[in-house]
């Protein structure tokens, strides 16, 4: 595999129309036919600066920032701050973790069923134990970085949330009323989808991504004690979502991006609706 020329420890199987020069996710600059680099955007513009209608922009057609890592160190603060808060007072598992329906320590109601919707967006960045987070985590940086920059900062955090919402959702759906889950598995799995659909169509070895998502899951389902359901949601969910963002047809890119991403949380919506009526 090529490198990139402004990226050399990025592989890529992209190269600028104009000048041939291999280039990364974060390099590609849409063209009216392939993608440039934006060396050549600049010289193309004549003024050494890209045009309001020919800025750098990502395979996904986000716009191309000078911190691509911006969402995921963001992401990667909220989860760290909530594991200190649980540090500090272990309570907040109850109140924030994913449960359907159960009863507290004082015999009162509480869970999904029971009104506190919230819990399943709290329990995507909750953690309880340090090699859990740190894992989760360390998967969000090596995984996150690179499709933020390859899809810009609303197309992944759009994708981060919807992932982990679809796990959330089917644990809800599938697992024990009274089992908590928690973690930011789901969203995760989600980058793991989208790793694979982006590394295919950049042209990318996907053996790496493939055995790293394939050891991960027979790990989910031989472990005891992990909600493979919240996997499962995650995975699709980002493997859809990420066949929309970066194979949308130019024309109507917006209208099929957000459109899928629209029908992902419709679907996620009806079956957080349809465990309730079951539990209620």
């Amino acid at each position: 595999m090529d490198h990139c020329y402004r990226h050399p420890g990025r592989e890529t199987g992209i190269r600028c129309t104009r000048c041939e020069r291999p280039i990364c996710p974060e390099c590609m600059i849409s063209a009216s036919v392939g993608f440039q680099c934006p060396d050549c955007v600049r010289e193309g513009s004549g003024t050494g600066h890209a045009p309001a209608a020919s800025r750098p922009r990502t395979v996904a057609g986000g716009t191309v920032t000078a911190d691509p890592r911006l969402v995921t160190k963001v992401l990667l603060a909220i989860n760290a701050a909530l594991f200190v808060a649980v540090l500090a007072r272990e309570s907040l598992v109850d109140d924030l973790s994913l449960v359907g329906l159960a009863f507290s320590r004082d015999l009162q109601v509480l869970g999904v069923a029971d009104g506190e919707w919230y819990r399943l967006v709290t329990a995507m960045f909750l953690h309880q134990e340090p090699w859990h987070i740190g894992f989760n985590m360390l998967l969000l940086w090596w995984l996150g970085g690179p499709l933020e920059a390859a899809l810009g900062r609303t197309r992944y955090l759009a994708l981060y949330l919807l992932s982990g919402l679809a796990g959330s959702a089917l644990t809800y759906l599938l697992a024990a009323p009274n089992q908590p889950s928690l973690g930011a598995s789901g969203a995760i799995y989600g980058l793991f989808g989208a790793t694979v659909v982006l590394m295919r169509r950049m042209n990318q070895d996907m053996r790496p991504i493939l055995v790293l998502l394939g050891l991960n899951l027979v790990l989910t389902f031989v472990l005891s004690g992990i909600a493979w359901q919240a996997h499962v949601g995650g995975l699709v969910a980002g493997a859809l979502i990420a066949v929309a963002m970066v194979h949308a047809p130019r024309e109507r890119r917006a209208l099929v991006q957000y459109g899928t991403c629209g029908l992902v949380l419709l679907v996620t919506a009806g079956l957080v609706v349809a465990r309730t009526v079951m539990l209620t």
